[in-house]
């Protein structure tokens, strides 16, 4: 019999969540034949990323997208049967008469906890530790990591092999870019810009408008749009419109499904990104790219990064650590400065060839689909 699979996500930053469980429970549904249901509390999110699913059908009865049964987490609580394995996404709580039905269920349910994406040494203690329960349920936390000894990363398969086919094609970039409404110069640096407000955009923008050579850049919809809008002095920009300063040119690019958002990724010679899903998969797309964490009061996020920059900048030579260091701190940061010369619009050779090799090393280690199945057989 099918393994019966509940994904519970709440959505708190905009699109980084149900991202992540979008693409977790499409996964699990087509490459492990798991009977597949994806409980969310805001519809209109997962429409963005998935068009076909509708609000108000959804809201009114489940509606079935590419093998997985996408269900809307209303309330009150309809009580539903319990599934074999529960995922409980970045700290949403279950409805406690979920939780009834977990316990009346004759045969155990195992339950996860699938925390946030961290480098942090402590993540690989804490991985697959149990979450003791007064009730007796059996809960375990799930940590998404960048080493053997964590649960991995989101990787489809033959996600690898398409990219490079894609970025080896002479004519799959052109293809795909014509129809998103681009039109790019040949010698033109091509860089997508997805990421939080920033007080060092216009400053980035005046160097790409002074530099020796043309940039391009995509900015699809999102909460930098603003920033755009007044280094261009635009009250707004359109969709249909190409805005040139410079050597620079600014293009807004309409919401892209992950699909396409992945062959955005792959176009690019360099990506910003944001958020926890965009910054995973930059790193699958091998190319150079600058991470956006979202910014928290305590600075934890800062953290995070430096553990991250860590573990990716151990190969790069002193100069180009710098290099990377200074940026990347500079960008999440707003007490420091930076010259950004070339690290965006003309990447070194050398940071070209680490995002493919980083990439890489990821490859050899299991995704995180395949980890949370080996651990649910090994638990049965």
């Amino acid at each position: 019999m099918r393994t019966h699979w509940d994904i519970f996500c709440q959505v708190v930053d905009n699109y980084g969540d149900i991202g992540v469980c979008w693409r977790l429970a499409r996964q699990l549904a087509a490459e492990y034949d798991l009977d597949v249901r994806l409980w969310i509390d805001d519809v209109a999110s997962l429409s963005r990323l998935v068009p076909v699913a509708n609000t108000v059908a959804v809201e009114q009865q489940p509606q079935l997208i590419d093998g997985v049964w996408v269900h809307f987490w209303a309330t009150p609580w309809s009580t539903v049967s319990a599934a074999d394995v529960v995922v409980e996404a970045f700290a949403c709580e279950l409805p406690s008469a979920y939780i009834a039905a977990m316990l009346a269920r004759e045969t155990p349910v195992l339950w996860l906890n699938l925390e946030y994406l961290s480098a942090e040494d402590w993540v690989a203690g804490c991985h697959t530790l149990p979450s003791l329960q007064a009730n007796g349920l059996q809960k375990y936390f799930f940590f998404p990591g960048f080493s053997a000894d964590t649960g991995g990363l989101i990787r489809e398969s033959g996600l690898l092999k398409d990219r490079r086919e894609f970025q080896r094609s002479a004519t799959a970039r052109e293809v795909f870019l014509n129809r998103i409404g681009v039109q790019l110069a040949a010698d033109s640096t091509l860089v997508s810009l997805f990421c939080y407000e920033n007080p060092h955009l216009a400053t980035l923008l005046d160097h790409a408008a002074a530099a020796g050579h043309p940039c391009h850049v995509l900015v699809p919809e999102g909460r930098i749009v603003g920033n755009v809008c007044r280094w261009l002095a635009e009250d707004k920009i359109a969709f249909d419109e190409v805005y040139a300063r410079g050597n620079v040119t600014i293009q807004l690019i309409p919401f892209l499904s992950q699909q396409d958002y992945d062959r955005l990724l792959w176009s690019c010679d360099f990506n910003v990104v944001r958020g926890e899903d965009s910054f995973v998969r930059a790193q699958w797309a091998g190319r150079p790219f600058l991470w956006h964490i979202y910014p928290q009061e305590d600075g934890a996020h800062l953290i995070k990064m430096e553990a991250f920059l860590s573990h990716y900048s151990c190969e790069l030579s002193a100069g180009a650590k710098q290099e990377l260091l200074s940026h990347w701190r500079a960008w999440n940061s707003a007490d420091q400065s930076v010259q950004w010369d070339g690290f965006i619009f003309a990447p070194s050779a050398e940071l070209a060839g680490h995002a493919e090799r980083w990439c890489g090393v990821l490859e050899g280690q299991n995704n995180l689909a395949e980890s949370l199945v080996q651990f649910y057989q090994n638990w049965v």
